[in-house]
């Protein structure tokens, strides 16, 4: 890859001996003859190298140096050849040194070899930050919801669409954002979450746009940003729904034109990364109402995947709480009793994946040595568990539709128990029966045979 190499040194003759050397490694050079121009040239350009002559006719070495090998890889040109003077280079942060008069071809060895390692630093670095990000957990899911899901990432992911993910707290938005960014042809490269909510408005916007020395009290050194950070990966912005006005406005030009500055900058830097942003707030309707830009939700909606809550693909629930015990239990064979999967399948999950999560989490901790997960061991939130039954329709609905809506809901809340629906709607089983033939309720999922019956059930049966 071709990259970009500063050579500051007040000597024309060899300068240009030095930047023809870069050029003849496939490298783009940029010349200064002194440390004012040198300092000029950092306004404009980003250099991936430096190779700086000790003696400068307007400053020394040791003056510049901590603050350039600070942000750049440098190569110290030095007229003294001693162990002393190598050392002092060195400590001052350089990557390397070379004495005058230089052999060519070990200037070219040395230029490669800082290169190519400073490449090697920033993949470490990338790989490091990967494994610390990871969590448990992953798209898992064979619901007609989740196969639809993933066809949708496989279609976008090895385009670099920006892409807009939808969907209610909890459930999953960002392991969608990887799965796009694993499957895309920047997999090799780095994901780069930003929480939009999680600073304030000053602080967000120098978090992602980088800030340069002095831009604002105590920055006393540049900093890149996390749109540098995503170079030649995926950027994903969580939350994009609480963004400011101002930082909207930012993020609109940077995705329109692939260029941005950092905070008190004049350099026009490229972003070359794609960008993902996800919400659990409804943008269109937001943008009409004048809470975020109507110019970015178009730009940002060109490809919108939803991400269905639990609730609506509840026959993922067995696999993900299994998936969760397994993770939690940490080599121990634990499972769920019959009572507890019915308490799972009919429980509506307002918080989704992640409270499900939560809840077999705990499930785990309290069974101690125990390898059943019993009804007992389930807690969920007291405010939501406990709360009515809510019906929607988009129309003015029939009271025969309205009958088997909240029919659904209640067998759905029993994990399909069908006695227990009848006692909550305070009818006999009989007529509970008759209701699930009129409405074609029977698929829905039934109780365990081996659940034990309340007394006198099975003579009811009969």
């Amino acid at each position: 890859m071709k990259k970009t190499v500063l050579v500051v040194d007040d000597d024309p003759v060899f300068s240009g001996l030095v930047s023809r050397s870069c050029v003849s490694l496939g490298h783009n050079t940029h010349s200064a003859a002194n440390w004012a121009q040198a300092r000029a040239l950092l306004e404009r350009v980003e250099p991936d190298l430096v190779i700086l002559d000790y003696k400068l006719p307007d400053t020394e070495c040791s003056d510049v140096l901590p603050e350039l090998s600070s942000q750049y890889p440098v190569i110290v040109l030095t007229g003294f050849g001693s162990i002393r003077h190598a050392v002092s280079v060195i400590r001052g942060g350089a990557t390397d040194y070379l004495t005058k008069p230089v052999d060519l071809d070990e200037l070219e060895l040395t230029i490669r070899r800082t290169l190519d390692n400073a490449s090697l630093a920033n993949t470490c670095d990338f790989y490091r930050r990967q494994l610390h990000s990871l969590r448990p957990g992953s798209l898992i899911g064979d619901s007609t919801a989740m196969r639809k899901l993933r066809e949708m990432i496989d279609m976008v992911a090895p385009t670099d669409a920006t892409v807009l993910i939808q969907g209610e707290s909890g459930t999953g938005k960002e392991m969608v954002a990887r799965a796009i960014h694993e499957h895309s042809l920047r997999a090799e490269r780095e994901l780069v979450t930003v929480d939009s909510c999680g600073l304030q408005e000053n602080l967000f916007e120098s978090e992602l746009f980088g800030h340069e020395r002095g831009a604002f009290t105590g920055a006393e050194r540049q900093k890149k940003g996390l749109i540098e950070e995503a170079t030649g990966g995926t950027l994903f912005l969580d939350e994009i729904g609480d963004v400011s006005p101002a930082i909207q406005a930012k993020l609109l030009r940077v995705i329109e034109t692939g260029t941005f500055r950092r905070l008190g900058g004049n350099k026009t830097l490229s972003a070359e990364a794609r960008f993902i942003v996800a919400t659990n707030r409804d943008l269109q309707r937001l943008s009409r109402e004048g809470g975020f830009r109507i110019d970015l939700f178009f730009r940002l909606s060109s490809f919108t995947i939803t991400v269905p809550p639990l609730r609506e693909r509840r026959a993922d629930i067995p696999l993900l709480a299994r998936h969760f015990i397994v993770n939690f239990s940490r080599g121990a064979a634990k499972h769920l009793s019959s009572a507890a999967d019915d308490m799972l399948m009919g429980y509506d999950w307002p918080g989704n994946v992640r409270e499900l999560r939560n809840v077999i989490e705990r499930a785990v901790i309290l069974t101690g040595r125990s390898a059943e997960i019993g009804p007992e061991h389930l807690a969920f939130a007291p405010s939501r568990n406990s709360s009515g039954i809510s019906l929607v329709f988009d129309h003015e609905p029939t009271l025969e539709e309205i009958e088997a809506s909240y029919l659904r809901k209640m067998l759905r809340r029993y994990g399909g128990l069908r006695y227990k629906a009848a006692n909550a709607l305070g009818i006999s089983e009989r007529h509970a029966y008759r209701l699930i033939d009129k409405y074609g309720l029977r698929d829905l999922p039934e109780s365990d045979d081996s659940a034990p019956s309340p007394p006198g059930r099975q003579e009811r049966e009969s």
